[in-house]
């Protein structure tokens, strides 16, 4: 029997970026669960480690928000997939006039608050890795959504991309 339309792709061939999507996990766990420091790495004294701790919870406690409120503001057109939803709307107001990526910002500054909680120069350098990875998979996402949404260009001018105010 013939199939009508597009040949079915398998998700493992990544067409809508489902690869970024576990290589996201992956870093994600190796945050959570991976090593935090190493034998031949400093330890933070402990004033240093009680003012990152400090800092940390105020860090994750922020990007936990900033996750909440994007995935809330996009409602249906949420996806774990960077490739955009086919009814999906451009959604350029709240927290997405602050940033275009609101959720990847979250994720970063859940990961090195994480980092500062719980003193780790690995899980640091970890977080740098997850920011890098982010960046391009944000990137990748935003070339999708350039060619679903016609007036992407002018949003990508006035927005930032992961940071507020600064990237």
């Amino acid at each position: 029997m013939e199939t009508v339309g597009a040949p079915v792709v398998p998700w493992w061939r990544g067409r809508r970026g489902e690869w970024y999507v576990a290589i996201q996990a992956g870093l994600f766990l190796l945050i959570a669960l991976g090593p935090h420091t190493a034998p031949w790495l400093p330890a933070w004294s402990p004033d240093a480690g009680r003012v990152a701790s400090v800092i940390g919870s105020v860090l994750m406690t922020g990007g936990l928000l900033w996750i909440v409120a994007g995935a809330a503001q996009l409602g249906r057109s949420l996806s774990a997939l960077p490739y955009p939803k086919d009814a999906g709307k451009l959604i350029d107001t709240g927290v997405f006039g602050l940033v275009r990526h609101p959720m990847y910002c979250g994720a970063i500054w859940v990961a090195v608050g994480w980092a500062l909680q719980t003193q780790g120069l690995l899980t640091l350098g970890y977080a740098v890795v997850m920011t890098v990875f982010l960046d391009l998979k944000a990137s990748r996402e935003e070339r999708w959504l350039s060619g679903r949404f016609p007036e992407y260009g002018n949003y990508q001018a006035r927005v930032r991309k992961l940071i507020p105010f600064v990237y």
